[in-house]
């Protein structure tokens, strides 16, 4: 039977065109365990397929279908038979086989809609690196997985034993299936009480929206940070965009960015944002595009802290100001700082339907634009967004190949041609940085600039 489809996963795929596509991706790269080669890589893979028998993890089982029955609105169907020759496919790089190979070959396969008639995801098994190495490419929809829950899957799909040598595919389930919660059976008393304690609970939160409403519009007009921005300035970023992809990517040693936030007196995040505000700012100012105003970021962000973080409503959005219109990396970082804490302490007061509603607030001309497209006369609420992706703490690996880097693939969408997402492996921190090839011509600058704003930052610091 199907089922329903939750408004914001459908709003991903009523937003979608050929100019649009809607999907994440992540571009793993391994380390061949000792005496093995790509080939033996290739032959577990081709094995799983045939031995597989088409049964893959429930997520990836999912279609997306609508019809006249349903009134033309999307639902999920779960499909038996998949072809999974189809989803899953080998490619190999050209000669040199560098990053640059692989960064143009990814860029491609991030540009083309995923088949709606089958579950949207496909993995790319890439051989041709020259350093022995092989990489794996995987886009999944949007409807169907976010980047943090992309993230998961590919954490519960690796082993963190290097010795394990029967760990399944990545697309094959794992583990026993859950087991059910045992009814508690039916009781008057208790539905009575349930209803009582939903009815106060929705009473106080729609009273308590307009003072968390009240509070966010004034911070927007104070340009303090929160969830909510009125205008940022114009960008070459905030255009119409096409379906032609661009990416690129690089890393870092977590433990630079740690030090620095440490004798900065800010986070990792913070830092993350400095190094990209440096970048941004930089790469404006070589296309005689850097506005006097400073651009504005919009940041997801976790909210674990939240007394309420219990329900699942952890993720809010803030608006940074990335101060991209000073000079010196210090006052970018400390506006960045200041800007990041004003927009915690402004949901340290809600509670999480407020947060998630003042997200949703702040967060709209997003859907706007993929719904309707971006009207280029009308100054964007922010110019891109900044996520930070938590990603594995520990090495993992997958029969005996260790994982070391994953560059996230982002989903850039009209108004909004660049997006710079990073993730953390191990002790390496990556940055992928997404965006349309018309609106950002010259991305692949984009992660060097990123390097030269961390090495500012360190000068600034003392290190």
């Amino acid at each position: 039977m199907p089922l329903p489809m939750s408004p914001l996963d459908s709003m991903f795929l009523l937003g979608e065109s050929r100019e649009h596509p809607m999907h994440v991706g992540g571009v793993e790269i391994f380390q061949l365990p000792d005496g093995a080669d790509t080939y033996d890589m290739r032959a577990m893979l081709d094995r799983a397929l045939v031995e597989g028998d088409g049964i893959v993890t429930p997520r990836l089982a999912k279609r997306a279908r609508r019809s006249f029955s349903s009134l033309g609105q999307w639902s999920w169907e779960t499909v038996d038979d998949i072809d999974l020759g189809h989803h899953i496919r080998h490619d190999a790089l050209p000669a040199p086989g560098g990053e640059a190979e692989l960064m143009a070959l990814c860029s491609r396969l991030h540009g083309s809609l995923l088949d709606r008639s089958r579950p949207l995801w496909e993995m790319h098994l890439i051989e041709g690196l020259s350093d022995g190495r092989f990489a794996v490419y995987t886009k999944i929809h949007h409807a169907v997985a976010d980047g943090v829950t992309a993230m998961k899957m590919l954490r519960n799909a690796l082993s963190e034993n290097s010795d394990d040598r029967d760990v399944p595919a990545p697309w094959q389930p794992r583990g026993p299936r859950p087991q059910r919660t045992p009814s508690k059976g039916f009781s008057l008393s208790g539905l009575a009480g349930s209803t009582i304690r939903t009815a106060r609970e929705t009473v106080g939160e729609v009273a308590g929206l307009v003072p968390a409403l009240a509070g966010t519009v004034s911070r927007a007009f104070r340009d303090q940070g929160g969830p909510l921005a009125l205008s940022a300035p114009k960008t070459p970023f905030n255009v119409p965009i096409t379906g032609a992809r661009q990416f690129a990517a690089q890393s870092w040693p977590l433990e630079r960015l740690r030090l620095v936030a440490k004798l900065s007196d800010s986070t990792i995040n913070d830092v993350v944002l400095a190094m990209s505000s440096g970048a941004l700012r930089s790469y404006l100012e070589d296309q005689n595009a850097l506005p006097a105003e400073p651009l504005i970021a919009m940041v997801p962000v976790s909210l674990k802290s939240q007394r309420e973080a219990a329900t699942g409503n952890n993720i809010g959005v803030l608006m940074c100001n990335l101060g991209t219109h000073l000079r010196e990396p210090a006052d970018r970082l400390e506006t960045i700082r200041t800007s990041m804490r004003e927009g915690k302490e402004a949901y340290g007061s809600m509670t999480a339907t407020q947060i998630l509603a003042m997200s949703a607030l702040g967060a709209a001309p997003i859907g706007a634009s993929m719904l309707f497209g971006h009207n280029s006369r009308v100054r964007p609420p922010f110019n891109l967004i900044i996520s930070n992706v938590p990603g594995p703490s520990s090495p993992l690996y997958w029969n005996g190949a260790r994982l070391d880097a994953i560059y996230p693939l982002s989903v850039p969408v009209d108004g909004q041609g660049l997006n710079i997402t990073c993730t953390s492996n191990d002790d390496i921190i990556s940055f992928g940085v997404t965006g349309c090839r018309s609106a950002v011509p010259d991305l692949k600058s984009i992660p060097a600039r990123l390097g030269h704003e961390l090495r500012a930052l360190e000068r600034a610091v003392g290190i």
